[in-house]
This record gives C-alpha cells, sequence and structure tokens, in this order.
C-alpha cells in the first residue's frame, strides 16, 4: 500500500492539474500559425502567452513507465520498436536543456510543478510516432511561470519527438532560450518511413559525420538512414569471413555498426543497410570470382562487354546462372543482414541490363532450366532466393526499382518485398502488390555527368507526399558517383536544405504555409541541435608547399576502391599532395597523353561534358593555383576549376580572356588571353578583394575582386576546357612573386 501511495499521488495530481491549471504569459488565445518547428505540428492550437523554464524546472517522469520504451500494447510497426527508454530519454533531454538554455533539469518522479517537464507513456491513438504536446496548462495568471510542459505518447519515439519540439522551441526563443509559446499539440507523421540514402559504397564515410547526421536526422524527425553499403566500386562492412571483401581502413567493422546502432538508437533512427547484387556489383564478383566475365566453372563461355552497359565490364553483374555465385552471395547476405536491427535490408537488384539475355551463357541457362524462361525470371528468382535469407532473420526486403520492366512470365518477386521507386514523382504508388518508398524527385548527384539536384521549391510548394497505405514513405538520396574522395562536408552543403524540406513534407503532408525562402530562413534561426560538433578540417598552411596537387599522370585507384569501368572510363587523378583526388565520368571522359604533358603525363579534354569531379570545400582567401595548360581551341566559356559559388576560367564569358567569376555577381577578366597549342604555366594568387594572375611566371595585371577558392570540380556541365591539362597545384596561401617565378624554373628541372 505504501509503495501504491505515491502513484495515486502522481495521478490525482494530473488530474487536479487538468481541472484547475495555472499558467503564465500576456496576450490573448486564438493565434493558429505554425510555430518555429520543423517539421511543422500537423495539429497546433497556440493558447496565447508563454510558458517559462526556470532553474526550478525539473523532468518529471511517470514512474511506471520509466523503464518501459512503449506501452505493452504497442504495435511492432516501422519504423521498428523504440529501443530508448523513458529514463534514458530524460537523462538525454536533460543534458539537450543544458546545451540550449544552461538550464540542468533534475530528474523527479511524482507530482509536476509550474514549469517542469512531464514525460509520460499513455495511449494517444497517435501511433508508435505521434505525440500530444502541452505547455498551456495553466489560467494564464501574469507574472505566472506557466504550467508544466507535457509531452505523452504511446512510446519513447514519440515522446523523443516531442522533446525534440521543446527544444527547438526554445532554440528558437533569444536570448535566453528557456521560454516557449503556451500551446496544445496532436502531432503525427503521414509518413512512416523519412529517410535519408548515402551512398557508402563509392565513398566511405567517417563515423563523426554519420554521427552528426544522426544527429540532425532526430531533429527533424527523420527515421531511416539507409547506408547503401556496396557499389562497384568499394564494399563498407568488414568482416573475418570475407577476407579481401572490404579494406579495413576504410570500411565499418562489427563494433563499427553496433557503436552506430545504438548511437542511432538514442535519436531515434533507425539504421537500413543495403548490399548492391546482382548489377553494381564489380568489387564482390572480383573478390570471389563470380561475375559474369569469370569462368563459372561449368564450360560456358564468360559474358563481354557487348552484355553490359558500355563503360563498364561484364564482371559488374553477378553471375545468376551460377549456383556458386548464387550461394556466395547469399552467404554475405545472411552474415551482414545479421548485424542490423531494421525492419528493412536492401539488396539493390535494379538497372541488370536487358542486352546480358544475348549472353550466350544467359541463352543456354535459360533453355535448361525449366523455371525460367527469361532474364527477369532469372532476376526474379535470385531476389526471392535473397530474400529467403532475409526474411530468416526477421526483416523485410527492398529492392530499387526496375525488375518490372524485364518480362518474367513464371517469377514474380516475393509480395512482402518493398520496392525504393527511383522513377517518378513518389506522388503515387506505381509497384502493384508492394510497398513502395519514393525517391525519384529527391537525388542529390552533384557531378558535372548526373548534375542531380532536388527542385527545393517544387519539393516545398508543389509536392503533395502520397498518404496511401502502399507508400511507406520517402527519401532523399545522395549518390556519389564520380566524388568518391570528396569532403562529407561537400555533400552535407548539398543535402541539408532539401533534406529539411523532405522533413517536413513527409511529416506534415498539408499545404506549406510560406515561401521556401521563409522556410530556409527558420531552418537557419534554429540552427544545429544540440551534440554536433564540428568535423576535422584540414589545416591551412603558409610553408610553401601546395594542399594538393594533381599530376594527372597514370595510378591505381586507392586501397579500399575497385576499378569499375572499361578502358578509359573513370579515370583517376591522383592528388599527389592532400586528400583530394579525383575521377572522370563515364562519357566523354578526358585522353590521357603518355610522354606528352608538361611534365610527365597529362589529360586532353575536348568536350563540355569533360570533367573531373573533386567534392571539395571552397577554400577562403587567401589562395594560389598554378596549371599547365595548352588550349587547342576557343569556345565561349572554358572553366578550370568550379564550385556552386565560384570559378577560375581559361576564357572567360563574353572576353575569352583567363578571368574568374562569382556566380550571382561579376565576371571578371584579366588583361591576357591564353596562346593555343602551347604550353603556358597560369598562377592565380588571390587574398581577399583582389586576385592577381601571372603567365609564365611574370604578372599580367590585377582584379580587385575574389572568390573563395572553387574545388566542386574541374569543369562545368556545360563549359569544360578544350586542350591538356598537367601540373594542377593550390596552396593555402598567397604565393609571393618570386615564388611564383620559381615554380617555371621547378617544372623545367
Amino acid at each position: 500500500m505504501r509503495r501504491a501511495m505515491p502513484v495515486l499521488v502522481f495521478i490525482l495530481s494530473l488530474v487536479i492539474g487538468a481541472i484547475t491549471p495555472t499558467a503564465a504569459g500576456a496576450g490573448e488565445p486564438g493565434a493558429t500559425a505554425p510555430p518555429s518547428v520543423v517539421p511543422r505540428p500537423t495539429d497546433w492550437t497556440d493558447l496565447g502567452g508563454r510558458t517559462v523554464l526556470t532553474p526550478r524546472t525539473r523532468i518529471v517522469v511517470d514512474p511506471r513507465s520509466a523503464r518501459a520504451t512503449a506501452l505493452p500494447a504497442g504495435r511492432a510497426e516501422l519504423p521498428g520498436p523504440a529501443r530508448q527508454s523513458v529514463r534514458g530519454l530524460a537523462d538525454q533531454l536533460r543534458a539537450e536543456l543544458a546545451s540550449v538554455s544552461g538550464l540542468r533539469p533534475r530528474i523527479a518522479y511524482g507530482h509536476p510543478a509550474p514549469g517542469d517537464i512531464v514525460l509520460r507513456l499513455t495511449d494517444t491513438g497517435l501511433g508508435a510516432e505521434g505525440y500530444r504536446f502541452d505547455s498551456g496548462s495553466g489560467s494564464r495568471t501574469a507574472g505566472d511561470t506557466g504550467g508544466a510542459v507535457t509531452v505523452e505518447a504511446a512510446s519513447t519515439h514519440g515522446l523523443f519527438y516531442g522533446t525534440r519540439t521543446l527544444l527547438q522551441l526554445l532554440r528558437a526563443t533569444a536570448p535566453d532560450h528557456r521560454s516557449l509559446p503556451r500551446a496544445r499539440a496532436a502531432d503525427r507523421p503521414a509518413q512512416a518511413v523519412r529517410m535519408v540514402h548515402l551512398d557508402a559504397g563509392r565513398k566511405y564515410w567517417r563515423i563523426p559525420y554519420l554521427e552528426n547526421l544522426i544527429r540532425r536526422m532526430g531533429d527533424q524527425k527523420l527515421n531511416t538512414l539507409f547506408l547503401h553499403l556496396s557499389e562497384s566500386e568499394g564494399f563498407r562492412l568488414h568482416s573475418p569471413k570475407f577476407p579481401g571483401l572490404a579494406d579495413p581502413g576504410h570500411s565499418y567493422s562489427r563494433a563499427d555498426i553496433e557503436h552506430l546502432k545504438a548511437f542511432a538508437a538514442r535519436h531515434h533512427v533507425q539504421l537500413m543497410p543495403g548490399i548492391e547484387v546482382p548489377g553494381h556489383a564489380t568489387v564482390i564478383s572480383e573478390a570471389f570470382g563470380i561475375g559474369f566475365g569469370a569462368d563459372n566453372g561449368t564450360g560456358s563461355a564468360p559474358c563481354t562487354g557487348a552484355h553490359t552497359h558500355s563503360h563498364l565490364t561484364a564482371d559488374w553483374i553477378i553471375d545468376m546462372t551460377s549456383e556458386r555465385a548464387v550461394e556466395k552471395t547469399e552467404e554475405i547476405v545472411d552474415e551482414f543482414a545479421g548485424w542490423f536491427d531494421a525492419p528493412l535490408f536492401a539488396i539493390g537488384a535494379e538497372e541488370v541490363p536487358g542486352q546480358l539475355a544475348e549472353c550466350p551463357r544467359v541463352k543456354d541457362f535459360l533453355a535448361a532450366d525449366p523455371d525460367v524462361s527469361t532474364l527477369g525470371d532469372l532476376l526474379n528468382r535470385y531476389i526471392n532466393t535473397l530474400d529467403d535469407v532475409v526474411s530468416k532473420h526477421g526483416r523485410r526486403t527492398a529492392v530499387y526499382n526496375g525488375s518490372e520492366h524485364l518480362a518474367a512470365p513464371q517469377q514474380k518477386v516475393h509480395g512482402p518485398v518493398v520496392f525504393i521507386t527511383w522513377e517518378g514523382t513518389g506522388a503515387e504508388s506505381a509497384i502493384p502488390g508492394h510497398d513502395e518508398i519514393a525517391i525519384g524527385p529527391f537525388y542529390v548527384t552533384p557531378n558535372n555527368y548526373h548534375h542531380l539536384y532536388p527542385d527545393e521549391p517544387w519539393m516545398y510548394d508543389t509536392w503533395a507526399p502520397s498518404t496511401t497505405p502502399d507508400m511507406l514513405g520517402s527519401g532523399l538520396v545522395n549518390w556519389a558517383d564520380y566524388n568518391f574522395w570528396s569532403d562529407d562536408g561537400y555533400f552535407e552543403q548539398q543535402m541539408a536544405a532539401a533534406r529539411a524540406i523532405l522533413a517536413d513534407r513527409a511529416w506534415n503532408a498539408s499545404p506549406t504555409p510560406d515561401t521556401v525562402d521563409g522556410f530556409r530562413a527558420l531552418v537557419a534561426r534554429l540552427g544545429d541541435p544540440p551534440g554536433i560538433r564540428p568535423l576535422p578540417v584540414a589545416p591551412r598552411t603558409d610553408d610553401g608547399r601546395p594542399s594538393h596537387h594533381w599530376t594527372f599522370d597514370p595510378a591505381p585507384y586507392p586501397s579500399g576502391w575497385t576499378y569499375a569501368g572499361s578502358p578509359g572510363n573513370t579515370l583517376y587523378a591522383e592528388d599527389v599532395a592532400g586528400a583530394l583526388p579525383g575521377t572522370s565520368y563515364i562519357i566523354n571522359n578526358p585522353t590521357p597523353v603518355t610522354g606528352d604533358g608538361a611534365t610527365g603525363g597529362a589529360w586532353r579534354f575536348d568536350h563540355d561534358r569533360d570533367g573531373v569531379g573533386l567534392g571539395g570545400l571552397d577554400t577562403a582567401e587567401p589562395w594560389t593555383v598554378s596549371v599547365r595548360v595548352r588550349p587547342t581551341a576557343r569556345t565561349a566559356d572554358q572553366v578550370l576549376l568550379s564550385s556552386k559559388a565560384g570559378a577560375l576560367k581559361l576564357m572567360q564569358y563574353g572576353t575569352g580572356r583567363v578571368g574568374l567569376t562569382r556566380y550571382g555577381t561579376a565576371d571578371h577578366s584579366f588583361p591576357y588571353t591564353l596562346p593555343l597549342d602551347r604550353w603556358t604555366l597560369l598562377t592565380w594568387v588571390a587574398e581577399p578583394g583582389r586576385t592577381t594572375l601571372y603567365a609564365d611566371g611574370e604578372r599580367v595585371g590585377t582584379v580587385e575582386a575574389s572568390v573563395p577558392l572553387p574545388l566542386r570540380s574541374i569543369g562545368t556541365e556545360k563549359a569544360s576546357l578544350r586542350g591538356d591539362l598537367d601540373e594542377l597545384r593550390t596552396w593555402d596561401e598567397a604565393l609571393s612573386p618570386g615564388q611564383v617565378r620559381d615554380l617555371l624554373r621547378r617544372d623545367a628541372q
């Protein structure tokens, strides 16, 4: 009986508080404008006035649910079970409040007082992720500090999201971030899966960046981080069972994954893995000799480049006719499905080339096997075989769409398989009989070949997220094609704004209340959530040594990356001074010029689509760039280095002279025109507000303008150079005239 008394007192106090509330703040209720929160709550009533947190504020936990994660009757549904207890969330919220407001409330059980924060598990009728938020309990007595702030939900998923609303409201209130509007909300997401997809096969993402991303996702109520962990160029899970498949220095161990899963659970993000088979699989095929370009032991001839995409080899595809190859991929999926606990496990399965059906090996196999008569049958049976493996781990299989375009009269993909649809707008489901996740309009592929960026105004003003039962959700997708070694921060710059819009729209599917510019301003005003840590940045140097140096001499891909192209494609540009190598693209690649460069090899550019993806962050002035260039033709616009902000020009639009551009502001030209058909050493030296050009070590002139050093790419999607390029170097300092002259003498030696 004594143990029951505190619970009875707690319940009575809540009932009494609901009948005779006390609250604070001046102003009249009735305003219903959405609050300064991303995403917008789906139901929000502003009651007028403010509730204030004080040094006396406590976090009050319902003692009956302190160790629970959800109500006992809670359903196991997407995004998967909550793994953080109410007490664990209270501890986390305490630290976050200290970061935002300077207050460090103690955690208590029992009767809440004005200004307290109450966390309670209860049946809200709002699903696993929905919550009720009430900061308006009270009678609005002038000078009062307000009633308790109450967050109720059926699981700690919902409680966590309610506390994100609380923290954002505080962050939006200057100067001390200790008050919030009196309001009530009943909030729940429109879509169950709200996803960010990272290409972690082509690019290795450092764990500190992934932790920051997870913090940002949780803050904006995004719940699924899809790590696409294998591509033709790389495999990023390292298991002792598969020596040689992944490079330990550029992949994630089981311990790394356990750390990330636990970290993600505290931010209510599920870590969804993806392994790409049977296509996009050169790294797997070559590790085990199981590609269509290998001898499969049956005596049938390998397939050739004529049976796959022109820029690739037949080993880009795992041999689905080989029992050994199928068994090896089953073994890989079985191993890594056991590493993860998210409800979905992706196996890729898209872009299998139709011309593969013309390979004699495939024709012979289809003729001999009574269960498959087409390439579509073969692919669908392969998907189902791996789905059986995934299902044994209690997961659902996800595939990218594409298989539905191949005729398959005998084999249909299992019904529970989820399709991640990269075609169409995602406004309505497209694959009958299957649940879907829409990613098509939300690609971030920032290279000069694909040049894909989400249409943010369309996303915010026009896109209507589908809420049909078979549309599970939507996802922002990063692909790292031709930016294999880019800075993590480069992609973060490209993804952040669109990610926030997706978070808002996928949670609250109602029409947006303002402009996309107004929304961006709100996101900027809120800033980052607590806990974000600055990413490592290479220190600037002023020792006369280059920070980057691309020689354009032949060099192999570094450890951890597999060359998947056919000859002449996706060339590797080694950075011998720094950590920003680049790659060319799959069509209109530059041509290596051996022995005819200014010093050794060079690359020859002859098309506007020729370029090199670097994926570097712009470097603030001062800086220096030096390059050997031998132009062979004049065009209206020739770009050496570019970024979203600016460019260095070999031929400036409108003048044909060497110049620089700050996009959206001005073009600048120097009094110098590059001569054709001979090597020239060009050097730009930039200081804040002014840039000087040198040609063959001699000063040409100065313009009273400067731009941050652009390191996104060599060339743009519409304005590459014409001619040969060699010895491209950058410095984090403004070289002196004497140092510039020394470059000419040094290269001549």
